[in-house]
């Protein structure tokens, strides 16, 4: 099964998504803003895609800094903020057979297949 964390909103994502469609790959839509993942999650999420917290953080949106994040922030910080604050995941995210891949470029996720 192939998944998509998903924003609408988004143009990467959108076009990620439509990326897939394009290459006839059925994805489940995940619309993680309205069902964001748990920390156990996140945790499955960073070993499937092999970075670390900071790498999946967008650190240039406001609630970043307003949340008292940093450079010196530990991973379990960074962890419970993106549970907490989904906004703060970068997107989108594409799994597929227990890899991950972030779709930017969107043409990323095509190494997963």
């Amino acid at each position: 099964m192939t998944v998509i964390y998903h924003n609408p909103r988004c143009s990467k994502s959108r076009q990620t998504l439509q990326l897939l469609t394009d290459q006839s790959i059925t994805a489940e839509v995940r619309l993680y803003l309205k069902e964001p993942p748990s920390s156990e999650e996140i945790h499955t999420l960073l070993d499937q895609l092999a970075i670390q917290p900071i790498e999946l953080m967008r650190t240039k949106e406001a609630l970043y800094k307003e949340l008292g994040l940093n450079k010196d922030s530990s991973d379990e910080e960074r962890i419970n903020a993106m549970a907490n604050n989904p906004s703060l995941i970068e997107r989108p995210i594409v799994i597929h057979q227990g890899k991950a891949k972030i779709g930017r470029p969107p043409e990323a996720v095509l190494e997963l297949f």
